[in-house]
């Protein structure tokens, strides 16, 4: 009854609507032939109708579609059309489509809307299925609205080749990660959102140190496995608290939405780079790469998606610039790094050239006679405009060009050239990067070095690291055995921070391990296994008979525990800083070369000398001070007179960050000031609080949202307006001077 009547409904409309002619048979034929091809229509399976009435219930839909949807006409009829069908939240096309509900509300024609069907949403129907609908709202002669009278057609097949479609357009072929449109659209919809709701969200960017010299000596294929072991281990470090996705080669970008705690943030950016430093074994070999890591948060270093990639790739080029295997927070004074590592390229280059680097000496100390028996070759860059350049800094820029052959070339040459001077019972060590030992020219190089300087090869120690170990392995073997020929030495650095050290030894002719100073700098603290570490890893050379050289003692309970554990050759400031090669030759003296030990008892954490403007907050004034020691835990404190101690003040270190403390020490000149919650690494050496003050807060307190880059930190404006109470502290002016 439901068609005829529907039917019965479209005739009278068609017929309403047709010009009156004088030949009524033409229109009854014409009615007859009409209905003949409606019903074709339907049986044909070319499209459907449907229909509903003012409630939204539907009253009609073409039997061939409900027999497509698996469900009898009466489990159709009578329910209504939003319960049955849902327009698609996945729809490829990125149509922004109210939802049907709304549609149908507007009694607004519809047109080739996208709809699902609903009841197979349960996770246990496998298949899916998917129509476009059209209709138009039908009234009465009244203009009573009756419901939707419309036509549909299935579009399954269609629809699910273009969400395959905009899979593949939004994810990574080779990863599965998303690709860089998808971030881009992602960051954009939680800005527009977070902006409003006043949220922050973390940005990190991130690329692989050394992945193309995996490329290029292991091949592409190699390449490849080595993205996608890299792509599910970031996959496995985030988890379910952000999106990580591929921009291309091996540029990595993370979304973490709802996190600004630098501290938190901190220790994901640690753990990326712990984790993706690990060896990948690939076609029975072993890859090993690094990976640096920059990160900027909403809204403190950007609102826009253009603002926070532009910080997130700076602090990337700095991370890299600082040593690579770092990771480095976005600040306001960071500028273009890749057209500074450009400048400093040159710069080293001309250095080279005019003999403007130089090398010092840190001794190896035997601590059962204090005498020295080896001494490390540090190079050193003194820039007549930037100051004492870090090998940290340069080393990793030198290695990104062809100049690293150079000047290993010249640190080998001027280094066996000083040791002559020495007696002949030290040795020196060499410094050897990865990429110097690759070169198939390096034993060639020693060899030519050690014939122009004379020097003994057995008084040569090449210090490597486990980068080394990159690529062929036939070719590493192959250089380890020409390197072995010559006689001389060779030693593996920083060992115990490595994943596979151990497969090294088995293969490696090593002579010498270099116990990290990671361990020996937490070895006196109770609730850490350093100095167990340490036992182990002289245990382990002793057992292979290689000697041990425990690297950054500074002080005398240090040295107590490695002495305890075994450790007889000690590197470190409680023996000697590095120095230049005259002040070696007079400690050389008659030829008997032997250090005592000089220092602190006990081992403190660092606390870094600074000279720094900052404000002091108290009450509701805001004062002028310079801080002049910096610890996670506190800070001294000069320009002000009169604060008792016990005061609560608020540091207003710049940048939004504020860090309360409370006065625990006061002197003439200085207040000790120890705050209420530890400062953390920001990844570049300094420190900063976890947290900052909200630019929206800043904002809502009379700070406009454009002046957020500058150095303010307080509403300074807001503080000073109204009645103040009279300043309970002397503020004095303070200079550079120490």
């Amino acid at each position: 009854m439901a068609v005829k009547s529907f039917m019965h409904g479209l005739t009278n409309r068609r017929s309403n609507s047709i010009e009156p002619t004088s030949d009524v048979q033409d229109v009854v034929i014409d009615s007859r032939l009409r209905h003949e091809i409606l019903d074709e229509f339907e049986q044909a399976s070319i499209g459907w109708i449907w229909a509903t009435d003012a409630d939204g219930r539907l009253i009609y839909v073409s039997p061939n579609a409900a027999e497509k949807l698996g469900r009898s006409m009466s489990e159709l009829v009578g329910e209504t059309l939003i319960k049955l069908f849902e327009t698609d939240t996945d729809n490829p096309d990125e149509r922004s489509d109210r939802p049907l509900n709304f549609q149908l509300k507007s009694r607004k024609k519809i047109r080739d809307l996208t709809v699902r069907f609903a009841l197979n949403k349960s996770k246990h129907d496998v298949r899916q299925t998917w129509w476009s609908i059209s209709g138009t709202a039908t009234f009465d002669t009244n203009g009573e609205f009756k419901g939707y009278r419309g036509s549909a057609y299935d579009i399954t097949v269609e629809y699910e080749q273009k969400l395959v479609d905009s899979k593949l357009a939004e994810y990574d072929s080779l990863t599965g990660l998303a690709n860089r449109h998808y971030m881009n659209k992602r960051l954009d919809g939680l800005i527009a959102s977070y902006r409003t709701s006043k949220r922050a969200c973390a940005l990190m960017m991130l690329d692989l140190d050394k992945f193309k010299r995996v490329n290029d000596t292991m091949g592409h294929q190699a390449g490849d496995s080595l993205l996608i072991q890299a792509s599910e281990r970031l996959r496995n470090i985030i988890g379910d608290r952000g999106e990580v996705g591929r921009l291309g080669g091996d540029e990595f970008q993370i979304i973490l939405p709802d996190i600004d705690d630098r501290g938190t943030l901190g220790e994901i950016a640690d753990k990326i780079i712990q984790i993706i430093s690990q060896p990948y074994p690939i076609e029975e070999k072993r890859a090993i790469i690094g990976t640096s890591v920059g990160v900027a948060i909403m809204p403190y270093d950007g609102i826009e998606r253009e603002e926070l990639i532009r910080a997130s790739d700076l602090a990337l080029y700095a991370a890299k610039n600082g040593g690579r295997g770092q990771f480095r927070f976005y600040s306001s004074d960071l500028k273009d790094e890749e057209e500074e590592r450009d400048i400093l390229i040159d710069d080293l280059r001309l250095a080279l050239q005019n003999e403007d680097l130089e090398l010092h000496y840190q001794p190896v100390v035997r601590a059962t006679d204090n005498t020295v028996v080896c001494i490390e070759a540090l190079m050193r860059w003194t820039h007549p405009e930037r100051g004492i350049v870090s090998p940290n800094l340069f080393i990793p820029v030198a290695e990104d060009s062809d100049l690293i052959n150079d000047l290993g070339e010249w640190a080998l040459h001027r280094s066996c050239t000083d040791a002559q001077q020495w007696p002949k019972t030290v040795r020196v060590a060499v410094n050897v990067s990865a990429v110097q030992f690759a070169n198939p020219a390096f034993p060639p190089v020693v060899e030519r070095v050690l014939e122009e300087t004379g020097l003994d090869p057995d008084r040569l120690e090449l210090e490597l690291t486990e980068s080394i170990f990159v690529g062929d392995n036939e070719t590493t073997a192959a250089i380890f055995k020409s390197l072995k020929a010559l006689g001389v030495r060779l030693a593996l650095d920083d060992f115990g921070t490595g994943y596979s050290s151990l497969s090294y030894l088995r293969n490696a002719p090593f002579d010498k391990l270099k116990v990290d100073r990671s361990f020996v700098e937490t070895c006196t603290q109770k609730d850490e296994n350093s100095a167990k570490i340490i036992a182990a890893i002289i245990g382990l050379s002793n057992a292979l008979g290689m000697e041990t050289t425990v690297e950054g003692v500074e002080a005398f309970d240090q040295l107590d525990v490695v002495k305890s554990k075994g450790g007889t050759l000690i590197q470190g400031w409680l023996y000697s800083k590095a120095l230049p090669q005259s002040h070696i030759l007079e400690r050389i003296g008659s030829g008997e070369f032997k250090i005592e030990p000089e220092g602190p008892d006990r081992h403190r954490p660092e606390r870094r000398s600074v000279f720094r403007r900052v404000g002091v907050i108290h009450d509701d004034h805001r004062y002028e001070a310079v801080m002049r020691d910096l610890s996670k835990t506190g800070t001294l404190i000069e320009g002000l007179i009169g604060v008792p101690k016990d005061t609560q003040l608020v540091v207003d270190m710049g940048g939004g960050q504020l860090a309360v403390g409370t006065v625990s020490r006061v002197t003439e000149k200085a207040i000790g000031i120890e705050f209420e919650n530890a400062l953390v690494s920001d990844g570049a050496g300094g420190l900063c609080t976890r947290h900052r003050v909200s630019p929206y807060a800043l904002a809502a307190a009379g700070m406009p949202l454009a002046s957020l880059t500058q150095e303010k930190a307080f509403p300074h404006e807001q503080m000073n307006s109204g009645p103040k109470n009279e300043p309970a502290f002397m503020q004095i002016q303070v200079s550079g001077a120490a």
